[in-house]
């Protein structure tokens, strides 16, 4: 299973997080939320990552151009959409060499089937609870609408997943081999973008890391 560290902002907590080797770091560029990094990112937080973690820019509906342009400019491998972006502008960000994780935002409503359009231009998707706010809610959405997921396309889940669910994550994992990994980010925050170590390497831990 590969764990994605998201919502990260200042340079000393990323490089304690980054100890614990996480598969992926997030770094969010979107000037509502409370982890935006958009005027303060430093080139550095993604140069001094050790090589096996991956570093993911996290945009909403940000124009194409300026997406590329941070990609491009800071070195990240992959793309994180949380918004209305169309199976194109996918496929534009993957013909620029990056990767695309695809989010859709869950709840009783939702239709799986919908998703298979973006099948050829997602290589993951990632499921959050639904909201206004793109994620950061600390709620989790229903678990058990994954048995309505049929497509073939790994996904990673997100969305209020702390240090007690150890053990639902674990079941989950067992239920639906198709999840890739999961997403971690407010439920282990001493503030908006601001990891706590303890808490993170304990789950870590659990899942041999």
């Amino acid at each position: 299973m590969k764990i994605k560290v998201c919502g990260m902002r200042e340079k000393d907590n990323v490089n304690v997080v980054a100890s614990l080797y996480p598969d992926y770091m997030g770094f969010i560029f979107y000037a509502t939320s409370p982890r935006d990094v958009s005027s303060v990112f430093q080139k550095e937080l993604v140069e001094n990552l050790p090589i096996e973690i991956e570093p993911v820019a996290v945009f909403v509906n940000k124009e194409l151009e300026e997406a590329l342009a941070v990609l491009k400019q800071y070195n990240f491998k992959h793309a994180q959409l949380h918004g209305n972006e169309s199976p194109e502008y996918c496929k534009t960000i993957k013909q620029n060499g990056f990767g695309v994780f695809k989010v859709f935002s869950i709840d009783e409503s939702t239709d799986f089937a919908s998703m298979e359009k973006y099948l050829d231009t997602a290589d993951y998707f990632l499921f959050d609870t639904k909201s206004r706010k793109h994620g950061g809610t600390g709620q989790k959405f229903n678990w058990d609408l994954l048995e309505q997921y049929k497509l073939k396309k790994p996904v990673l889940l997100s969305g209020g997943i702390g240090a007690e669910d150890v053990k639902l994550v674990q079941l989950a994992l067992t239920k639906y081999p198709w999840i890739h990994g999961i997403d971690l980010n407010s439920r282990f925050e001493v503030s908006p973008g601001m990891k706590e170590i303890k808490n993170l390497r304990t789950f870590f831990g659990a899942f041999g890391r």
